[in-house]
């Protein structure tokens, strides 16, 4: 199960993300999206999880929770839509 968490402070880790969600279950992969140029924390990143189970679970209590001083937003994860290619000229 693949969960979106939103509204991460830029001070948190992907060691902190995992942390957060170990309790849950096994976790695949914890990461923090990042700026391409500065490197920098774009406020959110992606949890995935072996168990279906665990990962609703942790959607419902993590979803609204305080950490680092901001109420995070958890929810299940969007497919990734295709972006269009740009055009050579």
């Amino acid at each position: 199960m693949n969960i979106y968490v939103g509204n991460l402070s830029y001070e948190v880790t992907e060691d902190d993300l995992k942390q957060m969600f170990e309790e849950y279950g096994s976790i695949v992969k914890a990461i923090i999206i990042k700026d391409r140029e500065t490197g920098r924390s774009k406020g959110f990143g992606f949890v995935e999880m072996n168990e279906q189970e665990g990962g609703k679970k942790a959607i419902q209590e993590l979803d609204g929770t305080s950490v680092k001083d901001r109420n995070i937003k958890v929810n299940e994860a969007r497919p990734r839509k295709e972006r269009p290619g740009r055009k050579s000229w």
